[in-house]
């Protein structure tokens, strides 16, 4: 297996208080890698480390098999993009101009853009369907747009792997799909590595080829989604109960939060 992340004994203390325990994992080369956990988990502290921005207190993070701090910061930004959580971009920037940033790690000493810089942002704004949103001001834009716009800088990044932190949260249903689908699609036809931090268990279920559940900056479980999401570990994470089952699109499991209403002993829910 060749391996795009690889981590080792990894620690972290804000302050006092621990929030990741001897972490040790591997993401295999164009796989799709998705973090989940309860909040408190540690997940986003994690995907920060990943893109380089925290340090481990000890333990090892390595990229490609290098360490991650081998790198200087634009070499890494070469092999890693972040998308970051939805956040507001009122920049006064176009669309255009927005995305053509990704190319930043790939520019020369005076930072011009070439014609094949322009060419790459096109196609990446292509690949995301938000060509036609070019001219626009990324303050005009609504949040499913933003978000293919994040995603198309990555794309533009042209980097092996890109690092997702919460890629859905704040999205309606359609732009949940939208965004999810792309990124698979990316993963599948460019053979990119994907990380992704996500509070929604069923989108890693569906989308995801080996997950990662968190609790309190210790790792529950690794492995596929059919090994991960059992109501056992689920339960001991999040702390509530639930019904684990198979969902009617393939054979992967479904989770089903089960309210105080519907537990009754008959029916083994307690």
């Amino acid at each position: 297996m060749k391996t795009a992340v690889s981590v080792e004994r990894l620690e972290f203390t804000y302050a006092t208080e621990p929030v990741l325990q001897e972490v040790s994992f591997a993401v295999a080369q164009g796989d799709f890698f998705v973090i989940i956990g309860p909040n408190g988990s540690g997940k986003t502290t994690l995907m920060r480390m990943l893109a380089g921005t925290l340090k481990a207190r000890s333990g090892q993070v390595q990229i490609l098999n290098e360490p991650i701090e081998s790198f200087s910061r634009k070499a890494l930004a070469r092999q890693i993009a972040l998308v970051p959580q939805l956040e507001a971009l009122d920049f006064p920037f176009r669309v255009s101009q927005f995305v053509l940033m990704g190319r930043a790690p790939h520019l020369g000493i005076l930072g011009l853009e070439q014609a094949s810089d322009f060419e790459i942002a096109r196609q990446a704004m292509a690949f995301t369907a938000v060509e036609h949103l070019a001219a626009r001001k990324m303050s005009q834009l609504s949040g499913g747009e933003r978000q293919r716009i994040l995603i198309a800088r990555a794309i533009c990044q042209q980097s092996k792997i890109i690092l997702l932190d919460e890629p859905t949260a704040s999205l309606d249903l359609a732009h949940q799909i939208q965004v999810m689908d792309l990124m698979k699609n990316f993963q599948q036809e460019k053979g990119v590595t994907i990380v992704m931090v996500s509070h929604d268990v069923n989108l890693a279920s569906i989308y995801g080829d080996q997950l990662l559940l968190l609790k309190k900056g210790r790792i529950v479980k690794q492995g596929q989604p059919g090994k991960v999401l059992n109501f056992q570990d689920l339960e001991h994470a999040y702390g509530c109960k639930l019904l684990v089952d198979e969902s009617p699109l393939g054979k992967f499991p479904r989770v089903t939060p089960v309210p105080r209403k519907y537990l009754n002993p008959k029916a083994g829910l307690e």
